[in-house]
C-alpha cells in the first residue's frame, strides 16, 4: 500500500511540474517567445536546429518547454524586461541587443556561454558566478560598474561605450580580447592576462598603462587618454598600434617587426625611428613636432599621414606602393612623386612647394595643394582626378580640358584669367572666389553645378567670403548650361557685378556633348549610288530625337553636317522641303553612345523622283536705303528641283527714282524700269547670286525721295519649262527709305502690309548685324524666338547669309543662327553681316491679322543687342486680286456635321480648296480643283476649322464649326 501511494505522489508531482506556466511581466518578451517556430531562428535546440517553444500551442510557455531552448535570439524587439529568463536554465547563447532593458539578472543561468546585450539602456548587469561565460558583449549601455569576478572561462569581453570608472578583473587569465573603450576608466590592471591578443582602451582617462608580460598582444588601441609614456618593449607580436591623442613626447617602436599600422598622431613626438619596420603599411604621425621623417626601407607603405609637423623634406621615392599621402601643413619646398604610380590621394596644402610634377600619377583622383607657391601645374597625366583644391597659389593659367571626371574644384585666391570647364560634365561644385584677374568662366558642360557647394567648408580654411566667384572685379562673362543660367545670374546679382554677362554662347554645342554624328549629303543624279562625284545636297534639315526631346539642325552649303550629342540613344531623320522630289536613303538612322564609336559617320543619299522643275528667287537689301545714297542689293536664286535648269532673272524697279550704278555679274539686258540676267545649267540645290547697286534720288531731285518713301521691286526667275511651285518664282520687295542708320535690325522683306495671298505661304526676313566695337568679333549668334501662333516653325529655311553659319532649332521655338570663328572686323567697310530666312505663316490667319518678330544678337561675350520689332499685317492695300470671301461664296450649313456645301455666288475660277484645324495643320486638301460644291467633313473631330480657297482672284478663307 505504501508503495502504491508513493508512485501516485510521484506521478502527481511530475504532472504539476509539466503544467507549470512561466510568468512574463513583459508582454512583448512573451510574444517574441511565442513567435518562435521551425521557420525562424528565435530559438534553437542543443543541436542548433530551429524549434517552436510553445510546442502544445496553448499560447503559454511552460518550464519544460523553456528547458528545451539552448539558443535564444530576441534582438531589436522593444523589450523592457526579461523577467522569466532564469527558467531557461539550459541556455548556452542569449542574444538580446537593441532592446530597452535597464537591468539584467542572469546569475542563475549556470550553462550560459555567450551573452550579447549591446545597445540597450542597462544600468545593472549581474552575471556573477556564471563561470561558464566565454563571450560577454555589453557595449553601448549606461553601466557605471560591472562585477565579472569568478568568470574563469571568459575569453572575449567588450564593454565599450558605457560609464565605467573601473572594472573588477578578478577573473581567469584566459582573457584574449578586451574592449573597454569610451568609458571613464582611470586605472587598468591587465597584467594577469598573459594571453591577451587585442586591447582597446581608447577614449578613457588613463594616465599610465602597464603592458609588461603581454607578449601575445597583437592589437593595441590606447588613443584619447592622457598617457605621457608608453613602454612597448617585448611586445614583438604587435601588428596594430594606435596611441594617438595622448601627451607622448617619445615613442620607441624598434623591434616591432610585425607592425603593419602605427598611429601616433596628435602627440608631442619630436623623433620617430622606424628602422626595420618592413611590414608597415599604414603610418599616421600627424600633428607632432617632427622635423624629419626617414621612411626608407619601408617599401610596403600604402598610407602616410604626416601633416602638421615641421618637416622640411620628405623622400618617398622608395615607397612604390603608396596609395595615400597627406603631408600638408609642413615646411616642404619640393616633393618628388614620379615613382608613385599607384597614388590616388594627395594632400600637400600649406607648404612652400614651388613646383609639382604629376607625371605618371595616372590613378590620382584627389589632390589638394592650396597655399603653396605653385605657378603652373600639368594635370594631363591624371585623367581620373575628381577633386582639385589649388587655391592661394600664384597660378595664372590652368588647363582642365583632360579631366572628364572632375567633380569639385576650388581655385580661389589665384591669378587665373580664364577658366574653361566645358569638358567637365560631372562637375558638382566650383569656387573661384577672390581671383582679381579672372575675366571669364565656361561652365557649359551639361552638368548642374551646386553654386553653394563648398562655401561653409572653405570658410574653415579662410575667415573670408568664400562663395563661388565673389570678389572677382574683372569678371565679364560666365557661360553655363541653359538650365543653370538663372541661378548663376542670381549669384552675380548678389555680388553686385554690373558688367558681368551670363549666357550660353561660350560654345555652340550642348554642354557635356562629347559624341558626334556627322556626314555629307549628296544627290545621286546618275542613279548609280552617291559618291564623291555627285552634287552636294545643301541646307538639308535634320531632326534629332532622344525619345523625349527633339531638336533641329540645318546643314551648310557644302552639304556637310555635324551634330554634337550627349550619351544616349538618338534618331536622326532628314527632312526635305519638297519630300516628293526625292527619295532619301536611309530615311533615318539610330545611334547609341557610347556603344557606337564617335564620330558616327552617316552619309545620306538623295535620288530624284521623276522630273521636278522648281526655281526660287529672293531679293535681299544689303544696306538700308537712304535719300541721295547708294543702296546695295542681292538677288539670290536657287534650283529647288531635281534637274538642271537655264533661264532668266528679271528685276523691275522704278527707274525714275533709282539709277543703276553697278552689277555683278553684268546685266544681260537693261531697259527702262527693268534689268535682266541670263543663266544656264543651274544644278539641283545650287544657289547663285547677283549683286547690284542703285542710287536713290535725294529730296532735291525730281521726283524727290524722302524718309518713309517705299521703293517697290519685283524680282522673277523663269525658265523655258513650267514651274511646279510658281509662287516663289516672283519676289516683291517693299523697301522703306530711312533717314538714319540702325546697324542691327530686322526687316520683313514683303513690307509692313502684305497681300493676303501669302497667308499660309512663305514670308522672308532679313536680320542685319554690325560690329560697332573696336576689336574683331570672333563669334556671333542671332537668336530668334518664333511666335508659334503665327508661324509654322517646321517650314523655316535659311536663304542667305554674309558668313558661314549653322542653324539650330530647339525648345520648340528657339532658332539660333551661329556664326562661329568669323572674326568680323570692326572697320566700317567690313564690319557688317546678315542672315536671311523664310518661314510660312499659319494658314489660319486672316486679313487684318498682324505678326511681329524680333531677335537678339550676341557678339562674343557681350550683352545681347535686341533688334527692332518687325511688324507686318495682312491686308489688301497693295492692289492684289484677293477678295472678300462672302462676296463670292456661301458656305452652309455652319455648323456642319457631315457635308459642308460651297455655293459660288459670283463668277470665279477656283484653283484649290484646303481645310485647316486651329493649330494650322492641314486636314483636308483638294489641289488643282476647278469646281467643288461640297466637302465631306464627317471624319473631322468636333471643333473649329478654317476653309481656304485659292482662285484666280487670290486667296480667302472663312471659319466654320464641325459638330
Amino acid at each position: 500500500m505504501k508503495k502504491i501511494y508513493f508512485l501516485l505522489l510521484a506521478f502527481w508531482f511530475l504532472n504539476s511540474l509539466n503544467a507549470q506556466i512561466i510568468n512574463f511581466p513583459d508582454a512583448i518578451f512573451k510574444a517574441k517567445l511565442l513567435e518562435s517556430d521551425y521557420s525562424n531562428t528565435i530559438a534553437k535546440d542543443i543541436n542548433g536546429n530551429s524549434i517552436k517553444i510553445d510546442i502544445n500551442n496553448n499560447n503559454e510557455i511552460e518550464v519544460t518547454e523553456a528547458l528545451s531552448v539552448y539558443f535564444l535570439s530576441i534582438e531589436s524587439s522593444s523589450i523592457d524586461d526579461l523577467t522569466g529568463i532564469l527558467n531557461f536554465s539550459n541556455l548556452y547563447h542569449l542574444y538580446c541587443p537593441g532592446n530597452k532593458l535597464t537591468f539584467l539578472d542572469l546569475k542563475g543561468l549556470k550553462n550560459l556561454i555567450y551573452l550579447f546585450c549591446d545597445d540597450n539602456q542597462l544600468t545593472t548587469l549581474d552575471v556573477s558566478n556564471v563561470n561558464t561565460i566565454q563571450n560577454l558583449f555589453c557595449r553601448n549601455n549606461q553601466l557605471t560598474s560591472l562585477n565579472i569576478t569568478n568568470l574563469n572561462m571568459l575569453t572575449h569581453f567588450y564593454c565599450g561605450n558605457n560609464k565605467l570608472a573601473s572594472i573588477d578583473f578578478n577573473t581567469s587569465t584566459n582573457l584574449q580580447y578586451l574592449g573597454c573603450e569610451n568609458n571613464q576608466i582611470t586605472t587598468l590592471n591587465i597584467n594577469p592576462f598573459l594571453n591577451l591578443k587585442i586591447l582597446d582602451c581608447g577614449n578613457n582617462q588613463l594616465t599610465s598603462l602597464n603592458l609588461t608580460g603581454l607578449n601575445f598582444l597583437q592589437t593595441l588601441n590606447c588613443s584619447f587618454n592622457q598617457l605621457p609614456s608608453l613602454n612597448l618593449i617585448g611586445l614583438n607580436n604587435l601588428t596594430d598600434i594606435n596611441c594617438s591623442n595622448n601627451i607622448l613626447t617619445e615613442l620607441n617602436v624598434l623591434g616591432q617587426n610585425q607592425l603593419e599600422s602605427l598611429d601616433c598622431s596628435k602627440n608631442s613626438i619630436s623623433n620617430l625611428d622606424l628602422v626595420g619596420l618592413s611590414q608597415l603599411s599604414g603610418l599616421f604621425c600627424s600633428q607632432n613636432t617632427l622635423s624629419s621623417l626617414n621612411i626608407s626601407g619601408l617599401n610596403g607603405l600604402s598610407i602616410i599621414e604626416c601633416n602638421n609637423n615641421k618637416l622640411t623634406s620628405l623622400d618617398v621615392k622608395e615607397n612604390l606602393y603608396l596609395r595615400e599621402l597627406d603631408c600638408s601643413n609642413n615646411l616642404l619646398t619640393s616633393l618628388d612623386l614620379n615613382s608613385l604610380s599607384q597614388l590616388w590621394f594627395l594632400i600637400l596644402f600649406q607648404n612652400k612647394i614651388t613646383t609639382i610634377d604629376l607625371t605618371g600619377l595616372f590613378d590620382l583622383e584627389i589632390i589638394s595643394f592650396f597655399e603653396n607657391n605653385i605657378a603652373t601645374i600639368d594635370f594631363s597625366s591624371s585623367p581620373k582626378l575628381t577633386d582639385i583644391d589649388g587655391g592661394k597659389n600664384p597660378i595664372e593659367a590652368i588647363d582642365l580640358s583632360q579631366l572628364p571626371n572632375l567633380e569639385v574644384l576650388w581655385l580661389g585666391f589665384t591669378s587665373i584669367n580664364t577658366l574653361d570647364l566645358s569638358n567637365s560634365n560631372k562637375l558638382k561644385g566650383i569656387n573661384v572666389s577672390s581671383c582679381p584677374n579672372l575675366e571669364s568662366i565656361n561652365l557649359k558642360n551639361g552638368s548642374r553645378e551646386d553654386l553653394e557647394y563648398l562655401e561653409t567648408e572653405l570658410q574653415d580654411y579662410y575667415k573670408a567670403d568664400c562663395s563661388n566667384f565673389s570678389n572677382c572685379p574683372k569678371l565679364k562673362y560666365i557661360c553655363g548650361d541653359e538650365e543653370e543660367l538663372e541661378s548663376i545670374s542670381q549669384k552675380i546679382t548678389s555680388y553686385n557685378y554690373e558688367n558681368c554677362i551670363v549666357g550660353g554662347y561660350c560654345s555652340f554645342d550642348e554642354g557635356g556633348a562629347n559624341y558626334t554624328i556627322q556626314g555629307n549629303n549628296r544627290m545621286d543624279s546618275n542613279k548609280n549610288g552617291c559618291d564623291a562625284s555627285d552634287l552636294p545636297a545643301s541646307h538639308i534639315k535634320f531632326t534629332i530625337s532622344d525619345g523625349t526631346e527633339t531638336g533641329t539642325v540645318i546643314t551648310n552649303e557644302s552639304g556637310n553636317y555635324s551634330i554634337k550629342v550627349k550619351e544616349g540613344t538618338y534618331t536622326v531623320t532628314p527632312i526635305l522641303e519638297n519630300a516628293d522630289y526625292f527619295t532619301i536613303s536611309p530615311t533615318s538612322v539610330n545611334v547609341n553612345f557610347p556603344t557606337d564609336a564617335s564620330p558616327f559617320i552617316q552619309e545620306f543619299c538623295l535620288t530624284p523622283s521623276a522630273s521636278h522643275k522648281d526655281l526660287e528667287i529672293t531679293l535681299i537689301p544689303m544696306e538700308v536705303a537712304r535719300p541721295g545714297f547708294d543702296s546695295k542689293y542681292k538677288l539670290v536664286y536657287k534650283n529647288k528641283g531635281n534637274v538642271a535648269q537655264s533661264g532668266t532673272v528679271n528685276l523691275a524697279f522704278d527707274d525714275a527714282v533709282l539709277d543703276v550704278v553697278v552689277s555683278n555679274p553684268i546685266v544681260s539686258s537693261q531697259n527702262t524700269n527693268s534689268l535682266s540676267w541670263n543663266f544656264s545649267d543651274l544644278k539641283p540645290f545650287e544657289t547663285r547670286e547677283i549683286t547690284f547697286t542703285l542710287n536713290v534720288n535725294s529730296p532735291m531731285e525730281t521726283p524727290a525721295v524722302n524718309s518713309g518713301t517705299v521703293l517697290h521691286y519685283t524680282a522673277t526667275v523663269n525658265s523655258v519649262d513650267s514651274d511646279e511651285y510658281p509662287i516663289d518664282n516672283m519676289f516683291v520687295l517693299n523697301h522703306t527709305v530711312v533717314g538714319s542708320l540702325d546697324p542691327n535690325d530686322k526687316t520683313c522683306l514683303e513690307g509692313d502690309v502684305i497681300t493676303s495671298g501669302l497667308i499660309g505661304e512663305y514670308v522672308h526676313y532679313l536680320i542685319r548685324f554690325e560690329n560697332t566695337g573696336n576689336y574683331a568679333v570672333q563669334n556671333i549668334v542671332v537668336k530668334d524666338m518664333i511666335d508659334l501662333t503665327k508661324f509654322d516653325i517646321s517650314t523655316l529655311v535659311p536663304t542667305d547669309a554674309s558668313h558661314s553659319y549653322i542653324t539650330k532649332i530647339s525648345e520648340g521655338n528657339k532658332v539660333e543662327f551661329i556664326f562661329e570663328n568669323v572674326n568680323l572686323p570692326f572697320d566700317d567697310a567690313n564690319n557688317d553681316g546678315y542672315i536671311a530666312f523664310k518661314i510660312k505663316t499659319k494658314p489660319t490667319l486672316v486679313v487684318g491679322d498682324s505678326f511681329d518678330n524680333e531677335a537678339n544678337i550676341y557678339f562674343d561675350y557681350n550683352f545681347p543687342v535686341l533688334t527692332n520689332k518687325a511688324t507686318s499685317k495682312f491686308g489688301t492695300s497693295l492692289g492684289t486680286q484677293d477678295f472678300e470671301f462672302s462676296n463670292y461664296f456661301k458656305v452652309y450649313p455652319n455648323p456642319a456635321s457631315e457635308v459642308l456645301n460651297i455655293l459660288e455666288t459670283k463668277e470665279i475660277e477656283v484653283q484649290s480648296i484646303a481645310v485647316y484645324d486651329i493649330l494650322g495643320q492641314l486636314v483636308i486638301a483638294l489641289p488643282n480643283i476647278k469646281d467643288s460644291s461640297k466637302i465631306d467633313v464627317s471624319n473631322l473631330r468636333t471643333g473649329n476649322y478654317f476653309l481656304k480657297i485659292k482662285s484666280d482672284k487670290g486667296s480667302s478663307s472663312i471659319k466654320f464649326i464641325k459638330n
